[in-house]
């Protein structure tokens, strides 16, 4: 499989990039700085701006599947606008390049509690999270009115921290996955593994889902 991987020097677009390469798939590496793209074989490192949508149509052109990792980065006090911005970029520029398949990996705040109300929303949502959490929200609610693209939006569990590839998890749309003692969690090496088993076989096109252990 022929993938642009936008983000792919981030907390979780590395491991998607170590895990696409292990599956044998051929990827270019769409980032601010190809210098800190992990030289594995199999991976074109490209410097984009993610903002210029023509010029990352140009790049993601003649590829299988367009998979966005991309976070403006926490401490961005403009973290919402952009990272709205920006989603509309990728799916415009994913779109206009003739590609069908886009995976979006989001946030776990948009996800719904047992209430109904999305965690968000909730006063104990932590706050510097907040504005980061809501523009995924935004970004999730946009694409759901996209009916042309096979959009798949990835919603982490609570919880993610480095850790082994056990090639294990459950799958959850739009609620989170808890474990026997009421834990949300995953590695990012897994989560790599549940993006990229689902970029292979297709099983939630224009949906949201999650996934923990």
């Amino acid at each position: 499989m022929k993938i642009a991987l936008i983000g792919a020097t981030g907390f979780v677009g590395k491991e998607l990039l170590k895990e696409a390469v292990s599956r044998g798939d051929s990827v270019t590496a769409l980032v601010r700085n190809p210098a800190k793209v992990e030289q594995l074989n199999g991976v074109t490192a490209i410097e984009v701006d993610v903002l210029d949508t023509v010029a990352l149509s140009e790049k993601v052109k003649g590829h299988d599947i367009v998979i966005s990792a991309y976070n403006p980065g926490w401490t961005d006090p403009n973290i919402q606008a952009i990272h709205i911005k920006a989603s509309k970029s990728i799916t415009e520029a994913t779109k206009s390049a003739g590609v069908k398949r886009l995976i979006v990996i989001g946030g776990a705040g948009s996800l719904y509690a047992e209430d109904g109300t999305q965690f968000v929303d909730g006063e104990h949502f932590p706050a510097e999270y907040k504005e980061g959490a809501l523009g995924a929200r935004q970004a999730l609610t946009d694409l759901r009115a996209e009916t042309t693209l096979d959009w798949t939006f990835v919603s982490p569990p609570f919880s993610l921290a480095p850790g082994p590839r056990t090639g294990k998890y459950r799958l959850g749309k739009e609620h989170p996955v808890f474990d026997a003692d009421g834990k949300s969690a995953i590695s990012t090496s897994d989560l790599a593994v549940v993006i990229l088993d689902e970029a292979h076989n297709p099983k939630h096109k224009q949906q949201r889902f999650t996934a923990a252990y």
